[in-house]
């Protein structure tokens, strides 16, 4: 183990023992705030510690082993033993430690909204999105998330122009975010008579939501709201009332809709989150913009009009580009069965987080 690494598990397990002490002072818990910042940060460090403990132990352990052998030759085959079953497992708890330092994403925890616009290749490119809302909301129910539309408009031939729609699960932004970006899909279409393969492409991106609007710079007088009557199906009821809320965010030019709601207030609290998500989004990728110049980045730049992968039904595979995979299952993936993509792809940023620890540890 690299001595930097040494230096950081000794200054967390010293953090550990302050934490230990703060903690045990009967007076703490009436600083309501500054008790739960520390037990959060002690059940974060806790579990390293432990590790790092287990780790020492091993090496005293094996040091001992050697000791015994060097006194009494006839220890020597126990000694040998010892050393390379403590060896191994130093291996693995070497890895175990290196993972456990990773810096964790604030945001993997979260629910998420999820837009979905069509593209390049017009009613095809609607009937995708469309393809690709019921592949990610099929996902979510094998995973028992819960999954509501925002706003949609739909698309001439069925499909959508545009959809955007909330996931509810824990480490739903976990699961998807590595969604976000170009999504193209060579088939015949159902219109082509002469069985030609057409290309269309949608984009993705995945939002984390917001805690709270607090959190987000939403002054009042940056905000332009409009409401009118809902289109498209609904009864009487959406027909007769101004229920659709339109949301300008003035300083960006962002504009959210919500009329899939049959209260006008409650199109305006999905509409406030759903602005409250992009402002956030468009904070956290030009500050991404900002670091990608110094970091290399496994996944790719984030912008959506990057392709990502490719859906390619007459050879029934899907290929995700930013890691070079092929799989050769499209229909159960368009049915959602998204676990092995989406575990390689979290695989795959893990080891590329491990490397970068790796190269600051030099």
């Amino acid at each position: 183990m690299k001595d930097s690494l040494r230096q950081r598990l000794e200054t967390l397990n010293g953090r550990l023992q302050e934490l230990d002490e703060w903690v045990s002072d009967p007076e703490l818990p009436r600083q309501m705030d500054l008790y739960r910042k520390l037990t959060r940060e002690r059940a974060e460090i806790s579990p390293i510690v432990d590790l790092w403990q287990r780790f020492r132990q091993i090496e005293e352990d094996m040091a001992t082993a050697r000791q015994m052998a060097a006194e009494d030759p006839q220890l020597q085959a126990f000694a040998e033993t010892e050393w390379s079953n403590g060896s191994e497992r130093l291996e693995q708890l070497e890895g175990e430690l290196q993972t456990a330092l990773l810096p964790r994403d604030a945001n993997d925890e979260r629910n998420i909204f999820v837009e979905i616009r069509a593209g390049t290749g017009g009613d095809e490119s609607a009937l995708f999105a469309g393809d690709l809302f019921r592949m990610y909301t099929r996902f979510s129910e094998r995973l028992g998330w819960r999954s509501e539309i925002i706003s949609h408009s739909d698309g001439e031939m069925g499909g959508f122009k545009e959809i955007i729609f909330r996931i509810e699960g824990q480490g739903a932004y976990s699961r998807f975010k590595f969604e976000s970006g170009g999504h193209r899909v060579q088939r015949v279409p159902a219109t082509e008579t002469q069985g030609r393969i057409h290309t269309s492409a949608c984009t993705v991106a995945v939002m984390p939501e917001a805690d709270e609007l607090a959190s987000i710079d939403l002054n009042p007088s940056d905000l332009r709201i409009d409401t009118f009557r809902a289109s498209g199906a609904g009864g009487q009821h959406i027909n007769k009332t101004d229920s659709a809320v339109r949301i300008t965010h003035l300083p960006t030019g962002l504009v959210v809709e919500c009329q899939d709601g049959r209260s006008q207030h409650k199109n305006k609290a999905q509409a406030m989150a759903v602005l409250a998500a992009r402002l956030r989004d468009k904070q956290e990728r030009e500050q991404h913009a900002r670091e990608a110049a110094t970091r290399r980045s496994l996944i790719g730049s984030g912008d959506r009009s990057e392709r990502i992968r490719t859906y390619n039904f007459p050879q029934g595979r899907i290929t995700d580009h930013r890691i070079n995979v092929t799989m050769h299952k499209i229909e159960a993936m368009m049915d959602g069965d998204l676990h092995e993509l989406t575990d390689i792809l979290m695989t795959e940023h893990q080891a590329d987080l491990l490397a970068g620890l790796a190269d600051t540890s030099t």
